[in-house]
């Protein structure tokens, strides 16, 4: 923890608040247009916050991918005797208080919203602003979430005053009664927007601030609409990612009755198998991944590092999915198309992919295919691999953890493994990297695909290749 750290979410802005000041006389926002009609800008990731399974920041969690730890364990945050599954991959030994020191602010943010604001606290530090960031006009949050399920104790109160006579649920009791046992904020807790929000109050961001929910892609398509925001002109800045702490009651039953869980409760570590042939559904997973993307020529300007360049997006929905739903994989492989046709690369130029690969025996399968009707001749000699082996599926979290684990994966050399990847399966049958490699990345692909059918492709660049 830096000097100085504890913070309160009001307060902290980069820059001191400022007036706004008043627009050029003329048409309104005259003064801005130049600025707003620009195009094709290049964006860069200048700072990089983590809450994983693997650890508390940047650092814990590459030391843990690299090396081959896991972080899935047995359930720890409630009882789950009677669940089929027991297993999860939990983030351990997080103090909210470390990040956040008004206790009034706790009680109005859940775990997501905690792991959000101290995975930008530490992107934003990573990322060296100060005094170097742009006009607040000019920051943009755009962040990726889930639907937020309410504890059940939560609503228990409200739920056992609203029941009648006959012990069956009364909605005119419950308005009357059952509502008064709830915390009167309580509304607050259970709205996805609050993660972007918490996080634009903290950094005084008062350019575009949009949430997007879509399941496990919705992380890579913040960051590829951040990306969209930069490039068009419409931010300098811009704090992307997402949170979720998935590991509930009610989700994990929701996942049960889906039948996309793994069982494999007699051993934790070897549960999630992406592509193996013995996978048998993924585990459930929290965490956040954070990320600052800036426009190029500034970042180079203030002498930022640059991790990676974002230089390509796609994103493409399946017209039938989930489980018993589509077999073709052509959506999956039309986001890819569109992500290495934005940023002007052929298959053939691109270094390593870092998989959705979640251990859910269609979808593994169907992103296969996919890669195979990209890269045709050349699957089989690219690189390919799944991080999920070691940190579980961690919901709308998932794409921007993975986008991390691509970007780093660029500026060390490193390409993470597939843990667990241990039987070949003969429709999974590409190089998924079971050990650490090194490797010179000059450009990367990294997909999230939600099992539901949204799916996202972005592509990633070696700032040294640009």
């Amino acid at each position: 923890m830096l000097p100085g750290a504890r913070l309160s979410v009001a307060r902290l802005s980069f820059v001191p608040r400022r007036m706004p000041q008043a627009p050029p006389r003329g048409r309104p926002g005259a003064g801005r247009r130049s600025a707003m009609i620009q195009d094709n800008r290049r964006v860069v990731i200048t700072g990089i916050g983590v809450i994983s399974p693997l650890g508390l920041s940047r650092d814990e969690f590459w030391t843990n991918l690299t090396a081959r730890r896991s972080g899935v364990s047995r359930i720890t945050l409630f009882d789950t005797r009677g669940f089929p599954t027991r297993i999860a991959a939990e983030v351990k030994g997080f103090d909210p208080q470390r990040y956040i020191e008004k206790k009034k602010s706790l009680k109005v943010m859940i775990r997501d919203m905690q792991f959000a604001v101290a995975a930008a606290r530490e992107a934003a530090s990573d990322a060296g602003l100060g005094a170097s960031a742009p006009d607040p006009e000019r920051v943009g949050v755009v962040f990726g979430a889930s639907m937020i399920s309410t504890d059940p104790c939560e609503l228990g109160p409200a739920i056992k005053q609203s029941l009648g006579k006959d012990g069956q649920f009364d909605l005119v009791r419950f308005g009357a009664e059952g509502i008064q046992n709830l915390f009167p904020l309580w509304l607050l807790k259970q709205l996805p927007n609050m993660l972007a929000s918490h996080v634009a109050i903290m950094y005084d961001a008062q350019g575009p601030s949009n949430t997007i929910t879509s399941g496990c892609s919705a992380s890579a398509h913040a960051i590829g609409e951040a990306f969209r925001i930069i490039s068009r002109g419409a931010a300098d800045l811009v704090i992307t990612g997402g949170a979720s702490s998935c590991i509930t009651p009610l989700k994990l039953a929701r996942y049960h009755r889906l039948g996309v869980l793994s069982t494999r409760n007699d051993e934790p570590e070897k549960a999630s198998r992406p592509f193996d042939a013995a996978r048998d559904g993924f585990v459930i997973g929290e965490g956040a991944g954070m990320l600052i993307l800036e426009e190029r020529e500034r970042a180079r300007a203030r002498n930022a590092r640059i991790y990676a360049e974002i230089a390509g997006y796609g994103s493409a929905v399946d017209m039938q999915s989930g489980p018993g739903g589509t077999i073709e994989p052509s959506s999956k492989a039309r986001a890819m198309r569109m992500a290495l046709l934005e940023a002007e690369t052929e298959p053939g130029g691109v270094d390593y992919i870092g998989a959705h690969g979640n251990s859910i025996p269609f979808t593994d399968r169907l992103e296969t295919l996919a890669i195979k009707e990209i890269w045709g001749k050349r699957a089989r000699a690219t690189p390919v691999s799944s991080i999920k082996g070691q940190i579980g599926d961690l919901g709308p979290a998932s794409g921007a953890v993975g986008v991390i684990a691509t970007a780093l994966a660029i500026e060390r050399g490193i390409i993470p493994c597939t843990l667990n990847w241990e039987n070949r399966d003969a429709d999974c049958d590409l190089d998924y990297v079971p050990h650490p490699r090194e490797a010179a990345l000059r450009c990367a692909v990294c997909n999230s695909f939600d099992f539901m059918g949204q799916n996202v492709s972005l592509v990633l660049r070696n700032p040294g290749c640009a």
